[in-house]
């Protein structure tokens, strides 16, 4: 959780917060491989691509 801090330090410090959105896509993409990969909901979330 300290890099999570550490990231939020940052962009409240350096004013960037244009770089939330991209964090979160980001971390929301890697959720859904992690899931998508090793769960019973494979194929459903393989027939949206």
């Amino acid at each position: 959780m300290e890099f999570l801090k550490d990231i939020w330090l940052f962009i409240n410090e350096r004013r960037k917060f244009w770089l939330m959105p991209l964090i979160i896509i980001l971390l929301l993409v890697g959720a859904l491989i992690v899931f998508g990969g090793s769960s019973a909901l494979a194929p459903f979330i393989y027939s949206l691509f």
